[in-house]
């Protein structure tokens, strides 16, 4: 099922819609499961592997495109406004596309990377409806995740240092040369499959297309974020023990979501697991398809409380 859901975007007078599909039967009885991109300013398709649930389990699995991206609504002319693309914007739409679809009252969260990082936030607000949570490869806070990215870099080639190193520090980071260069990190630590599948590649190609998300929320790249979320974070304030749902944290060992990015939620969140799979990156769910598939499953089918 492929549809649209017409959300009021707060900030704007323009009409907005919600591009999204369900695989499988929403009344079948199985709780589905909701999947969150990432980015910001990313496309579902890369999560269509995704599916391998719901061919193999059965389970309902929702992907949509976020607001300003793919086939939903682009607002270009909000390229810059840090006080419009915010987590309450994102989470509004979430909030508006559950109750579109009638789950509102049970459903399973799947966040990777930025959709982590949203569905932690969403998470905390303790959502009835929320079963449980899946956070895959998603820092914890930006100054973790920047701290690792800087960590990372020094495993590179001492020429391709110098040259991000240069550009950012020049302000040039639209030259090919950086691009190039971020590329070859991106390779290393948030695909390793070569080349990499279709759907990956699409990530860069609508950034590319409308940078407006990406550029307004993150910056030039993943380690040289100079945008909105630059002092986002979840630490403090005790926020990670109000997430209630069972939880299960995934990442990669070659990831940029490092362990020390993610270590927080594991200490804090009350009923909480973790996996790191040994041979992945960014991108468990392309690299080592078949045990992400087992362990997301086991997770999503075994009889857990429902709260912890």
């Amino acid at each position: 099922m492929e549809g649209e859901v017409d959300f009021k975007a707060p900030g704007t007078d323009k009409p907005c819609k919600t591009w999204y599909k369900v695989f499988g039967d929403l009344s079948s009885g199985r709780r589905p499961l909701v999947a969150l991109h990432g980015g910001p300013g990313a496309v579902h398709d890369y999560l269509l592997t995704l599916t391998d649930l719901t061919k193999v389990h059965g389970i309902p699995l929702v992907l949509y495109d976020q607001l300003g991206n793919g086939k939903s609504t682009h607002l270009p002319e909000k390229k810059g406004d840090a006080t419009f693309w915010t987590d309450d914007l994102f989470i509004a739409e979430l909030e508006n596309l559950l109750e579109h679809l009638g789950i509102q009252d049970d459903y399973d969260l799947y966040g990777h990377s930025w959709g982590g990082m949203l569905g932690g936030r969403f998470a905390i607000r303790q959502p009835p409806g929320l079963k449980r949570l899946i956070i895959a490869n998603a820092p914890v806070s930006i100054d973790l995740w920047i701290a690792a990215a800087n960590r990372l870099k020094t495993e590179l080639p001492l020429l391709l240092q110098a040259t991000i190193d240069k550009h950012e520090a020049e302000g040039t980071t639209d030259a090919k040369e950086y691009q190039d260069a971020v590329m070859c990190f991106y390779g290393r630590y948030v695909c390793r499959v070569s080349p990499w599948p279709r759907e990956v590649s699409r990530i860069f190609e609508s950034i590319e297309e409308d940078p407006t998300v990406y550029s307004t929320m993150i910056g030039p790249s993943e380690f040289f974020i100079t945008g909105s979320l630059r002092n986002w974070s979840l630490l403090g304030d005790g926020h990670l023990h109000k997430i209630k749902a069972p939880t299960l944290l995934l990442n990669g060992r070659f990831d940029e979501a490092q362990d020390s990015v993610m270590c927080p939620f594991f200490r804090d969140i009350p009923n909480v697991e973790w996996h790191t799979f040994k041979n992945s990156s960014h991108m468990p769910h392309h690299e080592e398809r078949d045990q992400f598939m087992d362990v997301v499953s086991q997770f999503l089918l075994k009889e857990i409380p429902a709260t912890a």
